[in-house]
């Protein structure tokens, strides 16, 4: 039986970038619907928004290996993990994109998931639990001037393909895609310095998204809970578009 159905023996569900404008309402939502929820993100980020006291909070970069590491050792079994840490790239061509920044990118989106993703296997196998990443619209529907970002969420896309069959049947893993949300995602990212991303004209992606507006963090902790639960125990290795219809795969 899915480990997020496994009454009151094993709801730990652990939310990597919970105090992040998704993170929030996710581990709210979460906590509504019975889960024991471990907040895990950047210091800064954990001092800026203060989470419900009964949720336990983790300090973590997943830039650091040993931070990682040390963050699931004494986690326990879980039930689910939620990866939705990353920030955006700067906003330029590829052909302008210096490689320190290239590798920043890649590093904070790809490899950062990849360790997480390591680190959180052992407990998900032995919780019998899924894990979600959330990856990006981006991530197979490219578009100019966020090269180094779309190439790391291609990459966890198929990063979770990969789990989903290598951790079966034990474990499922999937995957969301979102469009464009107005978080502070938009300026690089929740705990980090706002880089220069894209002027986004966010009337314009509504009136071009057919469901007529732009994503908020609610449309995402949706398809999150579902993938996360017994209603999705059939499905692995999949990618849910959240997307207001604006990308059609």
């Amino acid at each position: 039986m899915d480990g997020a159905h496994n009454g009151l023996m094993n709801r730990k569900l652990a939310i990597l970038g919970a105090a992040g404008g998704i993170g929030r309402i996710l581990t709210a939502r979460s906590l509504e619907e019975g889960w024991d929820v471990v907040a895990l993100d950047l210091p800064a980020s954990l001092a800026s928004h203060r989470l419900p006291s009964e949720v336990r909070t983790v300090e973590v970069d997943i830039g650091r290996a040993s931070d990682v590491e040390a963050a699931f050792a004494d986690i326990g079994p879980l039930a689910g993990f939620v990866n939705l840490a990353g920030f955006m790239s700067p906003h330029r061509e590829l052909a302008d994109t210096s490689l320190d920044d290239f590798d920043e990118v890649i590093s904070g989106n790809l490899r950062g998931a990849f360790l997480a993703a390591k680190a959180a296997l052992p407990h998900l196998h032995e919780g019998r639990g899924a894990m979600v990443n959330v990856a990006s619209g981006l991530g197979a529907h490219a578009r100019p001037g966020f090269g180094p970002y779309a190439a790391a969420k291609a990459g966890l896309i198929s990063l979770t393909k990969t789990m989903a069959l290598e951790a079966a049947p034990e474990v499922r893993v999937n995957a969301v895609g979102p469009s464009v949300l107005d978080t502070a995602f938009l300026r690089g990212g929740e705990g980090r310095t706002a880089v220069a991303t894209a002027p986004i004209d966010l009337r314009a992606v509504a009136n071009a998204t057919p469901l007529g507006r732009i994503a908020i963090p609610e449309d995402v902790v949706g398809p999150i809970l579902f993938l996360l639960g017994p209603g999705a125990q059939f499905m692995t290795g999949q990618v849910l578009w959240v997307n207001g219809g604006s990308y059609m795969p």
